[in-house]
């Protein structure tokens, strides 16, 4: 299991997509646990991401919106963890 670190703009935009369909908090808390699980679940259809986003990665939420993440390296323990860039609909975030 991997750990989880939020980025100041995932907070913002997780607050800002519940704000606006407080029924998404429910999705996006299984969609994290499963990813901390197993990123690469057939069920989150994680996919790398190319052009300006090259090198980040997104998962599936929902029909529509998604999560963009980084695999990062702790440098104090050495362990691999996932730095959550942000959230929002697929326009929002591509």
């Amino acid at each position: 299991m991997r750990t989880l670190v939020w980025s100041a703009a995932f907070v913002r935009a997780f607050k800002r997509a519940v704000r606006r369909q407080p029924e998404l908090r429910a999705r996006v808390e299984r969609t994290l646990q499963q990813l901390a699980e197993d990123p690469f679940h057939p069920a989150l259809h994680s996919h790398k991401l190319k052009g300006e986003l090259a090198g980040a990665w997104a998962c599936t939420v929902d029909y529509d919106n998604r999560i963009l993440f980084e695999f990062v390296q702790n440098p104090e323990s050495g362990e691999e963890e996932i730095l959550l860039l942000t959230m929002g609909t697929h326009e929002e975030v591509y």
